[in-house]
């Protein structure tokens, strides 16, 4: 395969010769047999890198991205921070109860054999009397980005892509607990306003190190919706989030990588925001929370990208293959267009969602399928 042309800051090559701003870039069970044929249209053919590459900035990739597990079509190699060598995890058990702590200081707790993820027990921060000596956990230690330098040095050919542990409001939340956390916005904006800088500043210097270690991409979650609407209002969100937003998407461009974003939920009242500061591609996993045409043309008309599975609430538990395959093909139809734009991939919880592997393996081929020319 071909060599991908080295991309600076937020510019990618286009067919034409011509340089053009990125406004386009997260990374998945079952095994398929199937050996599809993809078309090259070019004298060579595109490396995954540059599959990626071109599908972000809508610039005429050979066909769609991929991003799924199991020992199946994968364009990406992702990797985030090493362990600390100063934090050591606890876990102990109290009758059917399992707890655990984490780098921040938060205290978890899960009831045993009942859910997997857990909630949180006891926050960092339980008093802003805490804030002044609250220590940040060592997430830029030198050696925290040894492994990622290891894994994108023998990327063999995928587009490297860093994963870090959220952005501020995915990580505050859960150092004063989310409930309270939401009362803080209102009740308590100046401490709000330096532990979110506190931060932020921290995630910077992370960026930085990912973007050193050789990352193309970075990616992360926030999860900022619910089913029909945003966890606070869009004009709160403009004015305490947005700005911290523009820092670190910045941030990661400046160091020549692409942001993807994660979230759950409504989004749509400030996914021209997202786009505006920085965003290059949404990975949701709800496309059809917001109609998938409409999606489709709305992220086609701001230049950015979607990564996502067939909807994991509305058509993949439905367990009926010929709903799943024409809704995995109509995805690759109206995302992946004549101009790229669209990454497919699985989701990482099938039993969490009630679906059956099979059925995902039925997405999944149909999807290949169509990406390489066929079941349209």
């Amino acid at each position: 395969m071909g060599q991908s042309p080295k991309v600076s800051v937020g510019i990618l090559p286009n067919p034409a010769g011509a340089r053009q701003p990125a406004r386009g870039l997260r990374v998945c069970r079952c095994r398929s047999t199937m050996a599809p044929h993809f078309p090259q249209t070019r004298r060579q053919a595109m490396t995954p890198r540059e599959i990626i590459q071109r599908n972000l900035n809508r610039a005429d990739p050979e066909r769609i991205g991929f991003s799924f597990d199991g020992g199946r079509l994968n364009d990406f190699v992702g990797c985030g921070l090493g362990p600390s060598t100063t934090y050591q995890p606890r876990r102990w058990r109290e009758g059917n109860v399992e707890y655990h702590d984490d780098e921040w200081g938060n205290v978890w707790h899960r009831l045993v054999d009942r859910s997997a993820g857990g909630e949180i027990f006891r926050p960092a921060l339980e008093s802003w009397d805490l804030l002044a000596d609250y220590e940040l956990p060592d997430l830029t230690a030198p050696g925290r980005f040894d492994r990622a330098r290891e894994v994108f040095a023998a990327d063999g050919g995928r587009f490297r892509v860093a994963s870090i542990p959220g952005f501020p409001f995915a990580i505050c939340r859960y150092l004063r607990k989310m409930e309270v956390y939401f009362q803080d916005l209102l009740l308590h904006r100046a401490e709000i306003d330096l532990l979110h800088e506190r931060v932020t500043s921290l995630l910077e210097q992370v960026i930085v190190g990912m973007g050193e270690a050789g990352a193309e991409g970075l990616t992360f979650c926030e999860d900022w919706g619910i089913q029909d609407r945003l966890l606070v209002s869009p004009t709160q969100w403009r004015e305490l989030f947005k700005p911290l937003f523009q820092r670190l998407c910045g941030a990661a461009h400046e160091h020549g990588m692409a942001v993807l974003m994660h979230s759950c939920g409504y989004v749509w009242d400030i996914i021209d925001d997202l786009a505006e500061v920085g965003v290059n591609a949404f990975q949701f996993d709800q496309p059809a929370l917001y109609g998938i045409e409409r999606l489709a043309d709305k992220l086609q008309s701001l230049g950015c990208c979607l990564w996502a599975p067939v909807d994991i609430q509305k058509v993949l538990p439905t367990g009926d293959r010929d709903y799943i395959e024409a809704e995995a093909r109509k995805m690759v139809r109206l995302f992946g267009g004549d101009h790229g734009g669209f990454i497919a991939k699985n989701y990482g919880d099938l039993h969490g969602i009630g679906v059956e592997p099979e059925w995902d393996e039925w997405a999944y081929e149909a999807i290949v399928e169509a990406a390489s020319g066929g079941g349209r």
